[in-house]
Order: structure tokens, then C-alpha cells, then sequence
């Protein structure tokens, strides 16, 4: 149980993230109190329940990279997720100095729960 309750904090948190920009899966963890957890942030989002909508192609490496492989299905599924929100995707990275979410401290402590 205590797994499912860390991956609808994350969950929440993801679906936090505005069109347009994007998060690192360390900064995820850290905002839904689960610092050191990047790893999970990935699991959870692979384990997300049919019929719910989650922006998972927010979610990239603190580098800005796409997690997956250059040239794969899902690497063109992202890119083209992200496009669609006018978030540039050069050679599968994204600036993350350009379109990074940094929420402030009003939408830390009015939306995140944890």
C-alpha cells in the first residue's frame, strides 16, 4: 500500500505541470516528498491506470533529455507530445533552462499536498 500511496503523489504532482513546460524526474520526487526517488517518479508513471490522464511526456531527465532511445516509438511519441504544447525538442533534449516548471511558493503550498 505504501508504494501505491508514493505513486499517487507523484501522479498528482505530474498532472501539476503546465502545457508547455516540463519537469525532471528528481524534481518531481522532491515535489511530491519523496526526495532521492527519481527512479519511482519512472515506475509510477509506467504504472499508471488506464483512463487516467497523466502528462508523463512532461517528464524528462534532469538534463532535459527524452528517457528513451533516440529514434524509438515512444521517443517520437514525446517529442511530438511536447511539440504539440510548443515545448522545442532538438535531438531529443529540451532546454530545460527555456521550459523547465518552477512552480513558486504560492502554487507549492496551495496544490501540492504533501
Amino acid at each position: 500500500m505504501i508504494q501505491v500511496s508514493h505513486y499517487q503523489k507523484i501522479w498528482h504532482t505530474v498532472q501539476l505541470i503546465p502545457k508547455g513546460y516540463v519537469a525532471g524526474y528528481g524534481q518531481i520526487a522532491d515535489l511530491a516528498g519523496l526526495p532521492g526517488r527519481a527512479r519511482m517518479v519512472g515506475k509510477s508513471l509506467g504504472a499508471t491506470p488506464k483512463g487516467m490522464f497523466i502528462p508523463w511526456f512532461r517528464v524528462l531527465r534532469s538534463n532535459g533529455q527524452i528517457a528513451f532511445p533516440s529514434g524509438s516509438e515512444l521517443a517520437a511519441e514525446q517529442t511530438g507530445l511536447l511539440q504539440q504544447e510548443n515545448v522545442v525538442v532538438l535531438n531529443n533534449r529540451v532546454k530545460m533552462k527555456v521550459f523547465q516548471w518552477k512552480p513558486d511558493l504560492i502554487e507549492i503550498l496551495s496544490k501540492l499536498k504533501y
